[in-house]
This record gives C-alpha cells, structure tokens and sequence, in this order.
C-alpha cells in the first residue's frame, strides 16, 4: 500500500472516484515527474547535448505537468470533475508527446527508453481516471 492510499483512505470526505483507480493515477504522475526530470538531467549530461534540446524541454514540461496532476487529484475536499477532467487530459497529452520524444532516443540513451516507458504508464493511468470522469 502506498502513502497516497494510506493518506486517501483516512481522508474524511473520503474518495470522489475509485480509490484503486485515483491512487494508480496519483503515484504515476509523482513517479512520471521523477523520472522526467532525471531524464532531462541525464539528457544535460550527454555529449550530442544539443540533438536533445527538444527531449529536455519536453521531460521539463511532463514532469511540471505530472506534479500539478497528482497535486490536483490528491485533493479530495470539494472535489471539481470538470477541472480534474482538464488536468488529467493535460497530462496524458504532455506523457504522450514525451513518450514520442523520448522514444526517438531509446536506442542511444537508456535513461529516454525508462522515461518513454514511466511517460506510457502515466499515460494509461490517465486514461482510466478519465473513463471514471465521464460528463
């Protein structure tokens, strides 16, 4: 069990959606943002630094994206779907154009084949909050 399903299932208003489903969704972002940002790092490190200028934006944008996402569905009190909606869209799109982006680099750069795969689980999480965010 992880910290965000401890802090979830104390919280007194309770969940606004499927517990498993919100907390699969949080800790991909909170892991997203992390792996986003050593790969940026890491891509600052490479010698061909200039080839990834785009993969450093991108992993930079993902990760604040992500932080913001498990920021917001982390809280519970006056949960709002719409904005919710909004935010978890956000983050599938920026974990899918990072995910591409990275993907170009996988073959060299080991770190941009682990974000690629941390970015298309976000993604996939994201996808399942949404289907529980229907209008």
């Amino acid at each position: 069990m992880t910290y965000a399903r401890q802090i979830l299932d104390t919280h007194p208003a309770g969940s606004a959606i499927e517990a498993e489903v919100l907390v699969a969704c949080i800790d991909a972002c909170f892991d997203c943002a992390q792996s986003c940002t050593a790969c940026g790092d890491a891509d600052l490190a490479e010698d061909d630094v200039a080839t990834m200028i785009r993969c450093i934006r991108l992993c930079l944008d993902c990760s604040d994206v992500c932080i913001a996402t498990g920021q917001v569905l982390s809280r519970q009190t006056e949960f709002d779907s719409d904005l919710a909606r909004s935010v978890v869209q956000a983050c599938l799109q920026a974990c899918g154009i990072c995910s591409q982006e990275c993907d170009r680099h996988a073959a060299h750069h080991e770190h941009c084949r682990i974000c690629a795969e941390v970015c298309r689980r976000c993604e996939q999480t994201c996808v399942e909050v949404l289907a529980l965010l229907v209008v």
